[in-house]
């Protein structure tokens, strides 16, 4: 009888010693695995069980969350949605998350490691601590100074503070509401497929991730160029280009929209816009410096983040002088984001030197206690400050008395430069029209902010379109409450 007791006695520790084994197993080894099972809704349920951390703007929040009673409990909610997209971006229980919901998930979800008491606390206990906080750079009136500009027009606007880097305004038009893709069924689904098969394209982020030819906007990274390398010593002297300028190695003639190109000086080309002499003053700085110039403004830097992504701006490496002719006045395969030209006029305004572009000033723990901040920091030196002290001059002439003159802004100092630039097959598309400044009080030598517009269905016939007409008159707008802010 004994020996039965201990057979069973053996077989049932046998059993549950299999059964810790299997239980650790479950556990530990395939813990992973189950976690990230679709089937497995637990995971999805615990990150929706609390309501997400904020997005603060100017030291409100515009984001939210709501209690559904759903199995999926809190719902993603916006203020002011289309205002704050292109910054905000989406948090959808059925789609995931984009810009910054997605870039700073782990505070705003609670799971980013570094809102636990202690190392490796959370993945110890299991808790879950309450999503913190992101406190962007933007300005809220200044957003709103661009949005109502753009007023429902396909374009961006991107505007930095050129002496930290400061992203102040990042707007994106047409746009969507960020929460009705928040939830899940029939209407979300419906949502996000009338937004992605719309024309308008409202869900893409022109100011970050959309590349446009910048036209003669670009000039001044060729006026920088051709200063610093010493091909313009003088910049009211004439630089020999003649007009008409017939393209290296081909017998195209590049026509100006500007009078009285001929051969004239740097200072008359960027007030008036002459084609000619900027693609020729390209030619003659050569490809290799005009590919270093581009890359110190931020061309062709693929790690470039906000933290969000930002799309490449292009300047072929490789080129024919033809092609590098065409380049240097912001055609041929030359393209660039808002944010990326705005860079280019923020380096002129902070005398050469180009802060790297950031849009969350600091992230906090659901308590008020900072988790990280951004700071400023240098991004390249992207011309020398004595160029960057002429070309200032140039924009300046360019605001007063050339093609820039609506963008003028009584009692402040304001440098810009149009942009018209041609696109489609055989140049057929509507012309994007273009406009980057910056602007400082007259009675300080702090520039208050650089921005750039675009504009890509413009208000005018074909023939009158210009960034002049079309795209100054918004960065005013937006300038002008940064100079009161």
């Amino acid at each position: 009888m004994i020996s039965h007791i201990r057979l069973a006695a053996a077989f049932c520790l046998l059993l549950l010693v299999a059964l810790l084994v299997n239980a650790a197993r479950i556990q530990v080894i395939q813990a992973d695995s189950l976690d990230n099972n679709p089937a497995n809704r637990r995971k999805a349920m615990d990150r929706y069980d609390q309501p997400r951390g904020e997005i603060v703007v100017d030291g409100r929040p515009v984001t939210g969350s709501k209690d559904t009673g759903q199995q999926l409990r809190y719902e993603r909610t916006y203020s002011q949605g289309p205002l704050y997209a292109p910054v905000t971006g989406f948090s959808s229980q059925t789609y995931g998350t984009s810009l910054l919901e997605s870039a700073h998930d782990g505070i705003l979800s609670g799971t980013d490691p570094m809102l636990a008491p202690l190392p490796f606390w959370n993945d110890i206990t299991r808790a879950h601590p309450p999503g913190g906080r992101v406190v962007t750079t933007i300005k809220s009136a200044l957003q709103q100074a661009a949005y109502t500009g753009l007023d429902g027009r396909r374009g961006a606007v991107a505007a930095i503070e050129p002496t930290s880097g400061r992203i102040l305004a990042l707007v994106s038009s047409p746009s969507y509401d960020p929460g009705t893709l928040s939830g899940t069924g029939r209407a979300v689904a419906d949502a996000w497929r009338r937004f992605n098969g719309a024309d308008e394209q409202p869900m893409l982020n022109r100011a970050i991730r959309q590349t446009y030819p910048p036209g003669s906007a670009f000039k001044i990274v060729t006026a920088a160029a051709a200063l610093d390398a010493g091909v313009v010593e003088d910049v009211d002297e004439p630089t020999g280009v003649p007009e008409p300028y017939v393209l290296p190695g081909t017998r195209t003639t590049l026509p100006n929209d500007a009078r009285g190109c001929d051969k004239e000086s740097l200072a008359y080309a960027i007030k008036w816009s002459c084609n000619s002499v900027m693609a020729g003053l390209g030619v003659a700085v050569g490809l290799d410096k005009m590919v270093a110039a581009a890359g110190r403004f931020g061309f062709n830097d693929r790690r470039l983040r906000i933290p969000s992504a930002v799309a490449v701006s292009n300047f072929d490496r490789r080129m024919s002088d033809d092609q590098l002719a065409l380049s240097s006045i912001g055609q041929f395969d030359t393209t660039a984001t808002p944010l990326q030209m705005a860079m280019v006029a923020a380096a002129v305004a902070n005398g050469g030197e180009l802060k790297r572009p950031y849009l969350v000033d600091r992230t906090l723990a659901s308590d008020g206690d900072v988790v990280s901040r951004t700071g400023e920091h240098s991004y390249q030196q992207a011309m020398s400050p004595s160029t960057a002290y002429r070309l200032r001059q140039l924009m300046v002439e360019v605001v007063d008395t050339g093609t820039g003159r609506s963008a003028g802004i009584d009692g402040a100092t304001v440098g810009g430069k149009t942009g018209t630039a041609q696109h489609g097959v055989g140049n057929s598309g509507t012309p994007y029209a273009w406009f980057i400044a910056w602007a400082q009080p007259a009675d300080t030598g702090r520039p208050a902010v650089a921005v750039a517009v675009v504009v890509e269905d413009a208000e005018a016939v074909r023939g009158e379109i210009s960034g002049g007409g079309d795209a100054a008159p918004i960065a005013r707008a937006v300038m002008e409450v940064a100079l009161r802010d």
